[in-house]
Parts: structure tokens; C-alpha cells; sequence
């Protein structure tokens, strides 16, 4: 069911009534089952059960995509005024019905997951991802994220806009704007897509992760399907269905972990590392020592593996490989700054100073040469895949 409400004046008798509905008695609550979870999903996306008069005034639209006996499954969306710096912000729910009311979590809070585990809603493909349990943010200091740029490998596009916040210039920086190339938005990574509203896509991952996509034109419906990376999800385009503003066709892409939009800052995405700037909109990307800044063209190069690497030279030039971790070791070669490595394991050796530091870590590669880990973005401040 697709419900556009706006609650205002009488917001407390409705509570009033929502509070009575849930506490009821399950036949009774499953011959509300609509108004009393509609009312409760549209609570908890408000933030409180007390709705301020703020609050009280914004649109909400509620889906109950699917519904089995006691369970619900659906999203909620809170709908934007049609203005720059403001987005809409929704979540896709579960929700059981207890003797004490609806029992209701988003995604990204770990009881969504345990509900997903039990539902008979939920299909196994969604399982696998919906399932995972919430991991400290940025997994305790791990940026990794399997990411490519949200379109065709190989293409370059603009970032129209450097870091700035989902709704715009709010912290934190969660998302950046891409436009350009074939148009064609496709899944940064392999999940469970989700239609939240018109123009408006979100993916979930692993590791806790889940990106946005809106301004969308053409845009898939999806309830649950699982896309690989790569998928297409849309077009770029100017829709604000849900609020917001956009002028010129991009995709506004945003980062989320766990149940909140997320810092994209010192992620790894398509082996660019993005970065904020002085305010919002302003920042960048780097890919090794490269630079690229607002206005500027991304190359998608693919997703970063999780024992990868890109040489950073820390201002150009080679990087020696080395028979051992360490200077001392004779000189095998070198690898070009922004080449891809694959690392087989770590060992401490001689200390150098790259851009984000100094460490006497080293890396021993796929070919069985060693590189200091100073001069490697591998989103991780450690070794990737062990100790040699």
C-alpha cells in the first residue's frame, strides 16, 4: 500500500489511536493491520512517538510491499520541500506484531536483521545481505568497501560535485554528484535493491554498507531483487518525486553503513579515494598520486579487491620492488604510480613516510616482490591479508 499522510493539528488523538491499535489484542490488530503499522512506521521514521510540530508537518509515504500473517515489509520515505539542500530520507522496514505492539526495525539496526532472519518474507538472496550484523563504522578503521563508481567500468564522468551531505551542505559528507559518459547508473557493488520511491534506488551490501541513488530517470522497480555489480539501475536525470532539487542530469550517490548515511571520505570507490574539501561541494578523488577535483573526470577502474592495493607514490613517479621488506634488499623493478597490486602478506622491514604516514609494514606481492606499505592505498592501516 502506498500512503501519502500529513499529520498535523490532531497528531496527538492519532497517536492516541495508533497506541491503542498496537497494544491490541492480535485479531484485533490484524483487522487494522494497515492504519496501526502505517501509523507506527511513520512514528519511528519521525523519530518519536511525541512528533514535534516540525515534524508533524512533513509528507510521509509508507509502502507495505509485502505482508504475511503477523509480518510487513515495506519502506518509508519522508518526502523533501522542492528546494536545493534538501533530500528525502526513508528506510526500508520490517515489522512483526507482538502482543505489545508492532515490533518494527530499519535497515542497517541489527534487530532488522534478526527480524530477516525469521521472516517469511524475506527471500534467501535477501538473506545473505540483510542478515549481516552491523560492524563497527568503517569496520573498526577498515575503509574497504568492493566498490566500483555507480557506472560502466571503463568510462569517464564528471563529479559535478565533490563530498557534501545527503540533503546537501548538512554533515556528514556522505555523497558526491556524477553525471557524464553513457548516462546509464549501474550497482557500485552486488546486493538487494530496493525502489524507495520514484527516481530514488538504494542497494544493500555486505560489510553493512548500502549506497543511494536519485534524480534518477527510467529508474528499475525493485522489491527485494539481488543485482550484481555492474547492474543497471536507471539513468541519470532531474527527478525529484520525493523532494529536492536537481539541476542538469546527474546521479546524486550516497554512502550508508549500518542505519545512517556515512562520512565517503577516505573510502575506496572504483580505486579512487575520495576526499573532503574546504566546504561542501568542494573536495575531490585521488588515484595514487592523481588528483581529481570538482569538474573534474573520474575513470571508473573497477573495484579495489580486498587484498589489493594502489601505488601511491606520494607525487609521482615509480615505486621499487624489492627481493625482502626492506631497503636492504636488492631492486626487482618498479611499478607505476596508480598501478593495481595484489598482496600476499606483510612483514615489518624498513620505516619510510608516505601521504598518510609512517610505517615499517611491507607488503609482499602476488609475484613474490616486496613494497613498502607507505607507498600503497589499500583503505586499511595495517596488513590486509596477514602476517608472513
Amino acid at each position: 500500500m502506498r500512503h501519502g499522510r500529513r499529520l498535523a493539528g490532531g497528531a496527538a488523538a492519532a497517536l492516541l489511536m495508533v497506541t491503542s491499535l498496537i497494544g491490541a489484542a492480535p485479531s484485533a490488530v490484524a483487522a487494522a493491520v494497515t492504519p496501526a503499522l502505517t501509523a507506527a512506521v511513520t512514528a519511528k521514521l519521525l523519530g518519536s512517538a511525541e512528533l514535534s510540530t516540525a515534524d508533524a508537518r512533513r509528507d510521509t509515504r509508507i509502502t507495505v510491499s509485502r505482508t504475511s500473517g503477523r509480518w510487513a515489509f515495506g519502506t518509508a520515505v519522508a518526502l523533501a520541500p522542492r528546494q536545493e539542500d534538501a533530500h528525502p530520507t526513508g528506510s526500508i522496514f520490517i515489522a512483526r506484531s507482538e502482543p505489545a505492539g508492532w515490533r518494527i526495525a530499519f535497515d542497517g539496526e541489527a534487530a532488522f536483521g534478526e527480524l530477516s532472519a525469521e521472516s517469511p518474507l524475506t527471500t534467501a538472496q535477501e538473506r545473505s545481505v540483510l542478515t549481516t550484523t552491523p560492524t563497527p563504522m568503517y569496520a573498526g578503521g577498515d575503509y574497504r568497501t568492493g566498490m566500483a563508481l555507480p557506472f560502466g567500468v571503463g568510462q569517464t564522468w564528471t563529479l559535478t560535485s565533490g563530498p557534501h551531505g545527503w540533503g546537501g551542505s548538512e554533515s556528514p559528507y556522505s555523497s558526491v554528484d556524477l553525471a557524464g559518459g553513457d548516462q546509464v547508473v549501474r550497482a557500485a557493488r552486488a546486493g538487494a535493491a530496493y525502489t524507495m520511491c520514484q527516481g530514488w534506488i538504494r542497494v544493500i551490501h555486505d560489510r553493512g554498507y548500502s549506497t543511494d541513488y536519485y534524480h534518477l530517470w527510467n529508474s528499475i522497480s525493485v522489491n527485494g531483487a539481488s543485482v550484481g555489480q555492474g547492474a543497471v539501475l536507471g539513468n541519470t536525470g532531474t527527478d525529484v518525486t520525493c523532494g529536492g532539487a536537481a539541476y542538469g542530469r546527474h546521479v546524486h550517490f550516497g554512502l550508508r553503513q549500518n542505519s545512517a548515511y556515512v562520512p565517503i571520505a577516505g573510502h575506496d570507490i572504483g580505486k579512487w579515494v575520495l576526499a573532503n574539501g574546504a566546504a561542501a561541494y568542494q573536495g575531490g578523488a585521488r588515484h595514487g598520486s592523481a588528483w581529481a577535483g570538482a569538474g573534474a573526470g573520474l575513470y571508473n577502474y573497477g573495484a579495489l579487491g580486498f587484498n589489493q592495493g594502489v601505488v601511491d607514490a606520494n607525487g609521482g613517479g615509480a615505486l621499487t620492488r624489492r627481493a625482502g621488506p626492506g631497503t636492504g634488499y636488492g631492486a626487482l623493478g618498479s611499478l607505476a604510480d596508480g598501478a593495481t597490486v595484489t598482496i600476499s602478506c606483510s612483514a615489518n622491514g624498513t620505516s619510510h613516510t608516505g601521504r598518510y604516514g609512517t610505517t615499517a609494514l611491507w607488503n609482499r606481492l602476488s609475484d613474490g616482490s616486496w613494497v613498502s606499505d607507505a607507498y600503497l592505498s589499500t583503505g586499511v592501516n595495517g596488513p590486509i591479508n596477514g602476517w608472513c
